[in-house]
């Protein structure tokens, strides 16, 4: 290692030294073409590592390759090396063993150095074997949320690497990584990277203590690779390692503590006794990009698939190739977008590279010359939110939107293959990442409804696959007059991942969804109708027509159970909603529902009596179930009791500790029906007006109930207008200001053109125009210059002590 990397004088002898010594042990132990094992270290998703094991392979000619990943991965590698998958693809491994629940995923990418070793281990007919112990969530770490196998936190987090990041003036771990071993190694031979590769990770090893290293697992992984070592050198001759340069130290200590063999042992015990699954599953560039939050491998992932490709042709120029396509991408995109570029702009950008590079010490420019300099050279004026689209337009580039694919095989999983299968049949685009939009005519086209049905079962099982915009909201009753549906969809590993933990229920979409609706309802207490009927609902709209008979039936029980008034008239709307939409529901006859309808709205009746006795937050949604219940009522087709409904409002009428806005719509809807003359409305209004003041605090309520039920018993009843004025004069500033929040909610039920109306006629009461009802008082600008001047006429008549 160069002098001038070493972090300070006070520390240059002993890090030298160390270098020395792992010098030795690199050349004895670890890269030794003679021996029987060759340890080859590498970074996860790291081109140049990639591309010098190529040429390891050429020069040790291995007889087995063994690679860092999960044991129980090992049935799946001819899958990976398959030449129908296409990557990015990933492993998914998930364990469960009641005490704990984790998954993770194996990403590997082109031009990882695992995939690399397992398709050279597959062109030249050799074994290949992952030696790693499977993932487990460790309780003692101090991260939480880690999902990545290759997790490479302590590499690129040691006080080596920062401190050698100020010392070479790198901004980050992977720029420096760039610097030193991407463009840098592009001259170099395999022993000579390989060198520096360990010699750099090991040093960042050194950093954390032995007890660090046990806590975070390492040393149990370790002890276990050891022994697959062991195994396979007493089986084949020539053994090529291939592990994460951070390992390859450990894996050179012969005397492992017994207590990490021990931990290694109970560690596979545990996981062999656990419910696992593991499978080949799809992924993409955008969660394979370091900056997207996966724990491990290189940022900008579609820029090092680019040079990946062109190392393969060979090291001349490479980056700077790359530069190029990339500016020229840039170009392109932007003006597709009308954005304000020229080719000058990238020529600059493009000259600004190689300065970068030569600046830096660079054999040519990498990706951060390339972000430096579209900065610099595209961003026009201040670098701002508004200006940042050429920035934003090329880490969308630099990242890539490919999805990758696996070959057929064995493993795979009937519920992702069923839902593959009939997204290609509604035409869903799964094979690039980013959003996609579908407009869905439910009533048009019997392929767009059951496209709907597949979209609300993915939902419905939790994949994060898709979103609905826009479009009817049947669940809460919301926008039902819309006749489409506008969905966003994305296809990526973490759709895949939860297809495969829904797995449990079924072996397609639908089996699936029916399993899981059945275990929900199971659960469900027995008087909860509304919940019920929801239920009901939520299957119909995934296609699920062969629950419906069971559901109705589990509907009507919870009728008989159920002794909640609003829980009765929630499943009333629900059931009659369902009544209303059933042709597209796939239901041919609606007797059930009819019947289903007349006995919620019987039980509701009878529960009517209890609504004496309610609490005020839940006033406004009993309004809009006794409306609901007049309506029915009113019902031509006579199916719901008119009779019923009256002698159970007036029963509830008659109740003295009736709420003033229950008593508001309830003497409303009596005067609609024709039960009561309409200008008892009026009476009951004065009652509150004219009465003693805690009785006019609830005239607004009341007013509310009134205006919910029958706007037009205030629009053309001049009574109501001319009590509620009198009132109005004769409050107290302070009355009438705690009054006014509710009253203004009360006329919010008038449209415009009934406010209008109502305006003219207080006009009338004050014989003025209506324009001088909506003309302030006083001017706002003028009350605060009074205000101001009163403010400063008294300042100055206290300080001549005038007051």
């Amino acid at each position: 290692m160069e002098s001038d990397l070493l972090p300070d004088q006070g520390q240059a002898e002993p890090l030298q030294a160390q270098v020395d010594r792992l010098e030795e042990l690199f050349t004895q132990e670890v890269f030794n073409l003679d021996r029987g094992i060759l340890y080859y270290p590498v970074r996860h998703h790291s081109p140049a590592c990639s591309r010098h094991l190529l040429e390891v392979f050429r020069d040790y000619k291995p007889d087995i390759v063994l690679v860092e990943g999960p044991e129980s991965g090992n049935p799946l590698i001819p899958v990976l090396a398959d030449e129908a998958t296409r990557t990015p693809v990933s492993l998914y491994y998930a364990y469960n063993n009641g005490d704990e629940r984790a998954a993770c995923y194996y990403p590997m990418l082109d031009y990882s150095p695992e995939y690399t070793a397992i398709k050279e281990a597959a062109e030249r007919r050799i074994p290949a074997w992952f030696i790693d112990l499977d993932y487990r969530l460790n309780p003692e770490s101090s991260r939480e949320g880690m999902v990545s196998y290759q997790d490479e936190t302590l590499l690129a987090g040691s006080s080596f690497i920062a401190r050698l990041c100020g010392k070479l003036n790198c901004r980050s771990f992977d720029e420096l990584w760039e610097k030193v071993f991407e463009i840098g190694s592009l001259d170099k031979t395999p022993a000579a990277f390989a060198r520096e590769v360990f010699t750099y990770c090991s040093l960042s090893r050194m950093c954390y203590s032995e007890e660090r290293l046990r806590q975070e697992g390492d040393l149990a992984r370790e002890a276990h690779m050891r022994e697959r070592i062991q195994e396979a050198s007493a089986q084949y001759e020539r053994v090529l390692v291939v592990t994460g340069g951070f390992h390859t130290y450990g894996l050179l200590e012969q005397n492992a503590a017994k207590r990490d063999l021990e931990d290694a042992r109970q560690r596979e015990q545990q996981m062999q006794a656990a419910d696992k699954q593991i499978y080949p599953m799809v992924y993409t560039f955008t969660e394979a990009d370091r900056l997207n939050g996966y724990a491990s491998g290189m940022p900008y992932v579609n820029y090092y698939d680019q040079v990946w490709k062109l190392l393969r042709r060979g090291p001349q120029a490479v980056y700077n190739r790359t530069a190029t396509a990339f500016l020229t991408r840039l170009l392109r995109s932007l003006r597709k977008g009308h954005g304000a570029v020229s080719t000058t702009d990238a020529i600059e950008a493009y000259s600004m590279i190689q300065g970068l590079a030569v600046l830096r010490g660079k054999r040519e420019g990498g990706v951060y010359e390339l972000l430096d300099a579209v900065t610099s050279a595209f961003v026009k004026g201040e670098h701002t939110l508004a200006a940042d689209r050429p920035l934003e337009e090329l880490q969308r580039l630099l990242t890539g939107d490919r999805i990758g694919e696996v070959a057929p095989n064995e493993f795979a999983v009937p519920l992702v293959e069923d839902f593959k299968a009939q997204s290609a049949v509604s035409k869903l685009q799964l094979r690039l990442t980013g959003k996609h939009k579908k407009v869905l005519e439910l009533y048009g086209k019997p392929v767009h409804r059951r496209t709907s049905q597949l979209l609300h079962c993915a939902d419905f099982l939790g994949t994060g696959f898709a979103r609905l915009e826009n479009g009817p909201d049947w669940v809460h009753g919301r926008n039902l007059n819309l006749v489409r549906e506008h969905w966003t969809y994305t296809y990526s590993s973490l759709t895949e991942a939860r297809l495969i933990e829904a797995s449990i229920f079924g072996g397609t979409v639908q089996e699936a969804a029916v399993a899981k609706v059945e275990q929900a309802v199971r659960e469900l207490p027995g008087h909860h109708s509304r919940e019920a009927a929801q239920w009901l609902l939520r299957a119909l709209l995934m296609g699920l027509e062969e629950l419906a008979d069971n559901l109705v039936g589990l509907v009507k029980r919870s009728l008989r159970l159920d002794g909640s008034f609003l829980s009765l008239c929630g499943t009333l709307t629900i059931l009659g909603r369902i009544h209303e939409h059933r042709r597209l529901f796939g239901l041919a006859e609606g007797h059930q529902l009819l019947h289903l309808q007349e006995e919620a709205y019987d039980n509701a009746l009878g529960k009517m009596d209890a609504l004496r006795k309610t609490l005020p937050e839940e006033h406004t949604e009993i309004v809009q179930a006794l409306k609901l219940l007049a309506m029915l009522a009113e019902a031509p087709e006579g199916s719901f009791s008119r009779e019923g409904f009256c002698d159970a409002l007036q029963a509830l009428l008659a109740q003295r500790s009736l709420a003033p806005q229950l008593e508001g719509v309830c003497i409303t809807l009596l005067v609609r029906l024709g039960q009561r003359d309409r200008l008892e409305i009026a009476a009951r209004g004065r009652s509150y007006m004219q009465g003693a003041p805690n009785q006019a605090k609830h005239t607004a309520p009341y007013l509310q109930g009134v205006f919910t039920a029958g706007r037009e018993a205030f629009l053309y009843d001049s009574t109501l207008l001319s009590d509620l004025n009198l009132l109005l004069q004769e409050l107290s500033p302070d009355d009438f200001m705690q009054m006014i929040p509710e009253l203004r909610l009360a006329f919010t039920f008038f449209t415009p053109v009934e406010t209008e109306l109502i305006a003219q006629r207080v006009a009338g009461l004050y014989q003025v125009d209506t324009g001088e009802l909506q003309r302030s008082g006083i001017d706002e600008q003028e009350l605060r210059r009074a205000k101001a001047l009163d403010q400063s006429i008294r300042k100055e008549f206290a300080l001549w002590k005038l007051i």
